[in-house]
């Protein structure tokens, strides 16, 4: 089969379109045809050398975000079987998502959205269990709560955006100025133009941040939060000491794969309560151009790579 191979960590140059050996699935695990693999940002970090912390052993077939058809089913898989439409998250551990077949295990994958093609489903799981997990799981948002997302258009604000807003929240996003009408299609209340305005000369009092910015965004966002608040991060552990200073809590979200959640996140696609935003399709064969794009910053939505008609 073809997949996209590296065999030493770097940039473009090491990855390598080519021929490898098709997986077999074991125990628990089903085999996908993969029809789409999205893009993220970990993704090339990994390709950079984050690997290595992770403990990676290469080779490594990258991608973790997934959507095909089942081929085939280990002997232990009940819910399944060959020829269900699916997409998942695979994992950093597992990976192995750019590539015509990933294998996966059967509590990480779910029923596709039956409204949704391959291109689109594969760009929903890690944007929105990302941002289940760090507002439902880690910070508990209420109806009625406000919520701070920053970078509110990306691929994991966009999706917190939108669950925030199903929860029935009041929502507040920050983004380049370029981007407001579509913050605002996705249900915010209200944007912030981080380029024109400071976030926290706008708003306070705030129940809950969500940031995906990190660095000085992070840092400044302790400041608008209520007492007892909740920040929540995915770029970096927080300060412990602003945590104190401030009386609030903070946590990084660590995303994990969760068939269950991407379930109900599947439910709210056919409802149309939750939708995904893919600005670019390119082939397999052209992931290194995918990759260039995504380290721009400057997709307006998610990168998803055609493995398979």
């Amino acid at each position: 089969m073809k997949a996209v191979v590296i065999n030493e960590y770097g940039d473009e140059s090491v990855l390598n379109y080519t021929d490898v050996a098709r997986p077999k699935p074991q125990g628990d695990e089903v085999l996908i045809r993969v029809r789409a693999s999205a893009v993220n940002p970990v993704d090339w970090k990994i390709r950079d050398g984050l690997g290595k912390v992770f403990g990676l052993r290469l080779p490594v077939i990258l991608g973790c975000e997934i959507a095909g058809t089942i081929e085939e089913t280990g002997a232990a898989v009940k819910g399944f079987r060959a020829g269900d439409e699916v997409f998942a998250n695979l994992g950093l551990l597992r990976n192995g998502g750019y590539a015509e077949y990933a294998v996966s295990g059967e509590s990480d994958i779910a029923l596709k959205p039956n409204n949704l093609d391959f291109e689109n489903a594969a760009a929903v799981p890690v944007g929105a269990l990302t941002s289940w997990q760090a507002i439902f799981d880690l910070a508990h948002l209420q109806s009625g709560q406000t919520i701070l997302i920053h970078g509110a258009s990306g691929g994991v604000g966009s999706m917190a955006v939108q669950l925030a807003k199903v929860q029935g929240a009041r929502v507040v996003g920050t983004g380049s100025g370029r981007n407001e009408h579509f913050v605002r299609s996705l249900g915010a209340d209200e944007f912030i133009d981080y380029t024109k305005q400071k976030f926290e000369q706008v708003v306070s009092g705030v129940d809950v941040v969500f940031d995906t910015a990190g660095g000085d965004t992070l840092e400044r966002s302790f400041q608008v939060l209520k007492k007892g608040g909740f920040l929540v991060t995915t770029v970096a552990p927080p300060s412990q000491e602003k945590t104190t200073e401030y009386g609030v809590q903070a946590a990084m979200v660590q995303l994990k794969p969760s068939g269950v959640q991407l379930k109900e996140v599947s439910h709210l696609i056919e409802e149309g309560k939750l939708k995904a935003h893919v600005e670019t399709i390119l082939p397999l064969s052209q992931v290194k151009r995918a990759h260039e794009l995504s380290k721009t910053h400057h997709a307006g939505g998610k990168i998803v790579l055609r493995v398979a008609e």
